[in-house]
């Protein structure tokens, strides 16, 4: 029931005396006062002219509105002097308490609206605000375009017998459609039952005719087959407005733009990647969901994670969703320790490090660096018929022949499959990641009862690695005997060798600052991407490189002496003069060998921005 008893809404002005704002002489006027107000110039005019006629009669945009759209004149000083010069009335939002009974009244009188006419109000920017009680009821009719032809539809689909148009500015008006919207999304809908599901089927008709008219399953299918195809990790759906969407690739670590679907709506692409899905419902767009996609591409069975999020677009009313979309492929059987980049020295830490029966093997580094990879191969090197290996993971990334894997889930946390582990008589664990105290104390508690225990660390190396387990609370004598290596990893691109050539213009000071010797430099000979269609920007594949920090008595007893802090430089500079060699040297050693190139070696072992040589 519509509430009509809310005060009257101040504004300021009166009704228009003269509306003849859609007349050449009523603009023109408008227009030179616009000029003696300074908001614009007589070239701005000039040029706003000359563009309408560019475009004859497509464009029915007034004078300026085009201004405003095409030549960036500031949209609220237009329609300051607008609402003046018609004698609009206007309202100020951001003096006024926007209260819950008033908020109650714009929703519940947009869903008297049939569902055509609450779009149409949305895309033209209006919304009811309040009665006007002056003889008849008159209902006031907010937006910051007062000149929109659509007004009178709405005000005259309204059950009033008068309508109002009042001025606000864009900004005050997007600020209470978001209002509008969080409460008409908390509230349950004052609709009939049979209008919401006529509404709905409505939506699915339409929907439906679009997929059809478009192709889009199929399309939809040639982009999971395409992002196989070339090595993609991730594919990106990205609304861009109601009717474009970009399908983005994320290979070799890097977003570029695949495709770009035009004059298809972008709820429709998105309902084809939720049918295809396990989990997502089509028509629920205001919560996050997650699915999964099984297909087989070329002989092979690849699956897909699904990742929804609602998102916001220029239009508020439309309801646009980020889909992200993880492609799985099972690792190849030929992937293996020795094959993954490790270096030769590193390698025989590796080994020692996850040959011993029992203690913590941690893999550090950022999202995306491969670090998945890395523990599949360990496991593969331990892997024995008499050994119980188990794994916990949240998603299971890859199905590890050999293994018992355990999916975490609502019912089933972390904390509790660490603890159901430990009964599980198991000999080797991998769990994907110690996120706070309670899951490390396990881990620890797993590696000191005998079992050989794989995880990963968000760090930035592996001394840093030490110091975070410490900050969550493991005791440093627990620390020194617990664990047996810390590997710090990233992924760096490779150069193309179909079409990198060679760079001679380095200056001295970059190739110093990434730690090459004078006579490295004399002799060394240093490759650039050019792109070619054989990769991306020049770039095709990774490898990648690794610091390993071997648990030595030296560096177990630095862990033992902490008191109350970690000693990163103390146990760092230890490593390096026992053999651990840093990320920077790895990957130094590629860029000597032309694998990389200097801006990839700056970018992916350092913070500090690389200034711009091609020059």
């Amino acid at each position: 029931m519509i509430q009509k008893t809310l005060p009257a809404v101040p504004t300021t002005g009166h009704p228009a005396r003269n509306r003849n704002f859609r007349t050449p002489e009523g603009i023109s006027g408008f227009i030179n006062t616009l000029v003696r107000a300074g908001v614009i110039s007589e070239q701005q005019v000039a040029d706003s002219i000359a563009f309408k006629r560019s475009r004859g009669e497509t464009d029915r945009r007034q004078l300026f509105q085009i201004l405003i759209d095409e030549f960036g004149v500031d949209r609220e000083a237009v329609y300051g002097e607008f609402t003046r010069y018609y004698s609009f009335k206007t309202l100020d939002l951001s003096t006024m308490e926007l209260t819950s009974e008033r908020v109650a009244f714009i929703g519940q009188t947009l869903e008297s609206l049939p569902a055509k006419l609450r779009a149409v109000a949305a895309a033209n920017r209006i919304l009811p605000f309040g009665l006007v009680e002056n003889g008849a009821v008159k209902i006031q009719l907010i937006t910051p375009d007062p000149i929109n032809p659509e007004l009178a539809t709405i005000g005259r689909a309204l059950p009033y017998p008068k309508y109002e148009v009042v001025y606000v500015s864009l900004k005050n008006f997007e600020e209470l459609n978001r209002e509008i919207l969080v409460d008409t999304q908390n509230r349950p809908s004052a609709l009939p039952m049979e209008f919401i599901d006529d509404d709905q089927d409505a939506l699915v008709d339409e929907l439906d005719e679009e997929i059809r008219r478009g192709h889009l399953a199929e399309m939809v299918d040639g982009i999971f087959a395409d992002a196989v195809r070339v090595g993609a990790s991730d594919i990106h759906v990205i609304p861009k407005g109601p009717r474009k969407t970009e399908i983005q690739f994320r290979i070799d670590g890097r977003l570029s733009l695949w495709q770009c679907i035009d004059d298809l709506r972008a709820d429709a692409v998105s309902a084809v990647v939720k049918d295809a899905a396990k989990g997502p419902d089509r028509f629920e767009r205001n919560m996050a969901q997650d699915g999964f996609v099984q297909k087989e591409v070329d002989g092979k069975l690849v699956r897909f994670r699904v990742s929804i999020i609602p998102i916001i677009g220029r239009e508020l009313r439309m309801k646009l969703e980020s889909i992200v979309i993880r492609v799985l492929q099972d690792p190849e059987s030929r992937i293996s320790i020795e094959n993954i980049g490790f270096e030769a020295g590193t390698l025989k830490r590796f080994k020692a490090a996850i040959g011993k029966p029992h203690g913590i093997v941690v893999l550090t580094g950022p999202t995306g660096s491969g670090k998945s990879t890395t523990l599949l191969a360990a496991i593969r090197a331990v892997m024995d018929p008499s050994l119980n290996i188990i794994t916990v993971e949240d998603p299971v990334e890859y199905f590890i022949d050999g293994t018992r894997q355990v999916k975490l889930n609502p019912k089933l946390g972390l904390e509790e499959a660490l603890r159901a582990i430990l009964r599980h008589d198991p000999d080797v664990v991998m769990v994907g990641e110690i996120r706070d105290k309670i899951t490390a104390d396990l881990a620890v508690k797993l590696a000191n009862t005998g079992h050989l225990t794989f995880s990963t660390l968000h760090t930035n190396d592996a001394p840093g690695a030490i110091a975070r387990l410490f900050k969550m609370g493991i005791e440093p004598f627990l620390l020194a005997y617990a664990v047996n290596i810390i590997v710090g990893q990233r992924l760096l691109r490779k150069l193309c060798d179909r079409c990198k050539v060679m760079e001679e213009n380095i200056p001295r000071p970059i190739l110093q600052s990434l730690g090459l010797s004078d006579e490295q430099i004399a002799t060394g000979k240093f490759f650039r991407p050019v792109g070619c269609m054989h990769c991306i920007k020049g770039y095709k594949g990774r490898t990648a490189i690794h610091e390993a920090l071997y648990i030595t008595p030296a560096i177990r007893k630095l862990i033992m002496d902490s008191a109350t802090k970690i000693d990163e430089d103390g146990i760092r500079e230890t490593a390096l003069r026992e053999g651990m060699k840093p990320l920077r040297e790895a990957a130094v050693e590629l860029l000597r060998r032309g694998v990389t190139s200097v801006e990839e070696v700056a970018a992916t072992t350092t913070t500090d921005a690389l200034e711009d040589f091609s020059d």
